[in-house]
This record gives C-alpha cells, sequence and structure tokens, in this order.
C-alpha cells in the first residue's frame, strides 16, 4: 500500500501497522541507499587508483622542517615524480607542537613557523596535494600530540588547513580489535564531516587484519604489516607476521604478507606494503633499524615491480632533491606506473608458489594482463612458463617493461632471472 494517498482511506488497527511499517521500511531502505552512494562515491573519487606521493619519515625521521619540505616540493616537480603521478606529499611524525588555549593542535613553531595552512598553500601551488600525520591515541610514536578524544576537533583543524590526506598511526592505543575500529571509525567520521575530502591512510600495521573491516571503517588505505626496512628480507624465519616488528620487515617479506589479500583491494580501498624504500641506499635512520642496510639496484626494481602488480600505494621517501639516475629509472618509469593506476583496480594474485619462483598475474582494463616473476632465490637461474599455467589461452606478444619494449610472441615464455629479480611484462592478446 502506498504511503501517500490522494484518497482517505479506512483501514483497521492491523492495516495501520502494516502500513507505518512498510513506510518505515522503504524510508530506512532510501536512507540506506543514499548513504552507501554517498559513501561510495566519497571513496571513489578520493582513490580510485592507488594514491602516489613521497613521505618524509624514512628520510628525515621526525627531523622535519618548513624549508626541507619546501625543498621536496620543488624536487617532486623539478625530477618528474609529479609528472609520472606522484600527487602526494606527506608529513609524517614531528610536526607537532602541542594544543593552544583553545585545544586546537598546532604545529611546532621552530620546525613550521609560517604555519601548515601556508605551507599547504605553497604545496598546492606546485600542483601537490599535503598530508599530516597523527595517532589514535594520546601521544604519536615519536611522542608528540595525538588525537584521541579530539577527532573533531582536529579533523577541522586540518580541513582548515587545506589538507588533503591524514595518516593515522596506532601507537599507544589498545591491541584489541574492537578499540580498534571504534577508533578509527571516530576519526573517519570526523574526517568526512570536515568539510574537505581527505583521504584516510589506516596505520595499525596489520595486527587486527584491517582489510577485514578498514573500508568499512572509512579506510581509503591500511596498511598491512610491519613498517618496512631497507632491506630484501629478514635473516630469520617468521611465522606471525607480527614477529616482524622486532625483526624487521624486508621487501620481500612484506610481499608474502599481502600475497593473499587480493580479494580484499579495489577502487577506494587498497592494501598499503608501506614506502618505497627505492634511492635509501642504507641510510640510517627508521629504515636503517633492525638490519636495514639497503638493498641491491636489482632488489629496489623488484620493489617497484611487485608494489605496481600488487596495487600498493606509490610512497617514495628518498630524498627527490639528489636522485642519481638509477633511483629515477625505478621510480619514474611510466610503464610500470600504469600498471599500478590501472583503472581496473585489480589486485595481482600469485599463481605460482615455490621456494624459488612466485608469478603474479593481474588483468588490466583494456584486456592486456600484467604478469610479475619473481627470482627468490639467492643466485641466477632459468625459469619458463607456459601461459595457460595461469589461464591464459592463446598467443600473446610480450613487453618487458623494463627494457620497454617487445621481446618476443607466443604462448610462453622462458629466460634467466638474477637473484631476487622481478620480470615484469604487459600481455597483448594476438588476434
Amino acid at each position: 500500500m502506498p504511503c501517500k494517498q490522494q484518497k482517505r482511506i479506512k483501514m483497521n488497527t492491523k492495516q495501520k501497522a502494516r502500513t507505518a511499517i512498510h513506510c518505515l521500511a522503504i524510508f530506512l531502505n532510501l536512507i540506506s541507499i543514499t548513504a552507501h552512494a554517498q559513501n561510495a562515491h566519497y571513496d571513489a573519487v578520493l582513490v580510485a587508483t592507488p594514491p602516489m606521493g613521497w613521505m618524509t619519515w624514512n628520510y628525515f625521521g621526525d627531523k622535519i622542517n618548513e624549508k626541507d619540505i619546501k625543498e621536496m616540493a620543488d624536487a617532486m616537480v623539478s625530477s618528474g615524480m609529479l609528472d609520472a603521478g606522484y600527487h602526494y606529499l606527506m608529513i609524517d611524525d614531528g610536526w607537532q607542537g602541542g594544543r593552544d588555549s583553545k585545544n586546537e593542535m598546532i604545529p611546532d613553531p621552530v620546525k613550521f613557523p609560517s604555519g601548515i595552512k601556508a605551507l599547504a598553500a605553497y604545496v598546492h601551488s606546485k600542483g601537490i596535494k599535503l598530508g599530516v600525520y597523527s595517532d589514535a591515541a594520546q601521544l604519536t610514536c615519536g611522542g608528540y600530540t595525538a588525537s584521541l578524544n579530539f577527532e573533531e576537533q582536529d579533523a577541522k583543524t586540518f580541513a582548515s588547513w587545506d589538507v588533503d590526506y591524514l595518516k593515522y598511526d596506532y601507537c599507544g592505543a589498545p591491541s584489541d580489535s574492537i578499540t580498534a575500529k571504534a577508533r578509527y571509525k571516530k576519526m573517519a567520521d570526523a574526517l568526512h564531516n570536515s568539510g574537505r575530502e581527505i583521504v584516510f591512510g589506516i596505520c595499525e600495521w596489520g595486527d587486527r587484519k584491517p582489510w577485514l573491516w578498514a573500508k568499512n571503517a572509512g579506510g581509503q588505505l591500511w596498511r598491512i604489516s610491519a613498517d618496512i626496512r631497507d632491506k630484501w628480507k629478514t635473516d630469520k624465519p617468521w611465522t606471525d607476521q607480527r614477529e616482524l616488528h622486532t625483526i624487521g620487515a624486508g621487501v620481500l617479506d612484506i610481499v608474502d604478507v599481502n600475497a593473499d589479500l587480493a580479494p580484499f583491494a579495489g577502487p577506494g580501498g587498497w592494501n598499503d606494503l608501506d614506502m618505497l624504500v627505492i634511492g635509501l641506499n642504507g641510510r640510517k635512520g627508521p629504515s636503517g633499524d633492525l638490519g636495514g642496510t639497503g638493498c641491491s639496484p636489482t632488489e629496489y626494481q623488484s620493489q617497484m615491480s611487485l608494489w605496481s602488480i600488487m596495487n600498493a600505494p606509490l610512497i617514495a621517501t628518498n630524498d627527490l632533491r639528489t636522485m642519481d639516475d638509477a633511483t629515477k629509472r625505478i621510480l619514474l618509469n611510466k610503464e610500470v606506473i600504469a600498471i599500478n593506476q590501472d583503472p581496473l583496480g585489480k589486485q595481482a594474485e600469485r599463481k605460482v608458489k615455490n621456494r624459488d619462483w612466485n608469478v603474479f598475474m593481474k588483468p588490466l582494463k583494456n584486456g592486456d594482463y600484467a604478469v610479475a616473476i619473481l627470482n627468490r632465490n639467492s643466485s641466477e637461474k632459468a625459469f619458463s612458463i607456459d601461459w595457460k599455467e595461469l589461464g591464459l589461452n592463446g598467443s600473446y606478444t610480450i613487453n618487458d617493461l623494463w627494457l620497454k619494449k617487445d621481446i618476443g610472441k607466443g604462448k610462453k615464455w622462458a629466460g634467466k632471472l638474477q637473484s631476487h629479480e622481478t620480470k615484469l611484462f604487459r600481455l597483448k592478446k594476438v588476434s
């Protein structure tokens, strides 16, 4: 029975009750549909593809200042990073100066004498978006002022500064999942109601399996592992990924954590594998802890290949002002970046898994496929694969994205890979 009628109809008590229930159900359904549509639109607009940018932490730690941030923004433009798609510049822990008499968060006046709003204006003038950092506790990992119980106020402050991205850490917070979900949702709601679109990066290190709940809690990306160190892999075996907090996660360790999480990523929400260590070259600091003595050029290139095909946010953290050619070659490869930014938004699945080899495959929107072949072994090895093993029938043109050329055509591929090398191919079906 319709909720509105042009003619009055006499109804008994049961009919009136059924009508009221029916109208209430329609009303609640409309609210649900509207809210879902709004949230879906909000997420998709912000992160239809994985975010790309640069973050302060692994290079500067908490020793950051306004001058360095401006220089890095300039370097994002002059180096070609912005043109390649790296649109975010994120300030990690250490920018905070406490709260003023109104309990509003303020930046450290020595490090950031002009304030964050002025810095945002400078960064925006370069065509770059600005990110900041806080924590779901009273203090951050570095012991600075955080946002617990000030979520609404801080979100409005960030919005008033024209901030575009918030990384939200979890140091000092309870270990249970229920509290984590509640605290992250509270900040997500505050950001959503702040009057500005702000990307929300959930950073609780994968300990509470955020791929299962973080998007519903309002996150657009969520860290799936312990902090990355500047190394290929741990030198100790681990079974529970929480052990990586104490032994230090390398590139390969994080790949293994993320390899089975493809179903949980897509437009509007991404598995975050942490920052790219490419170009750090063993620098002392956060990424140099727990065995982070640096990777080989081959291993750095593998990180770029694997982060790209697995749809991880591409967040560099090296000194963009002094990048060498080897680092630029890796970070600025637009064909590789295109795999990461493909609008279909499918994270690669690991199709081959054994001690020596991994093969990942990802469908692309135009009908092509991306394939990554990783030699996990510590020595050069030969490998061959028939595309049928990946579920692909027919013949394909093979484009090597690091050589930037077609290297063959057929139903299979064979070749040698260096230790820890990843071949990254784009396959186009031969008609």
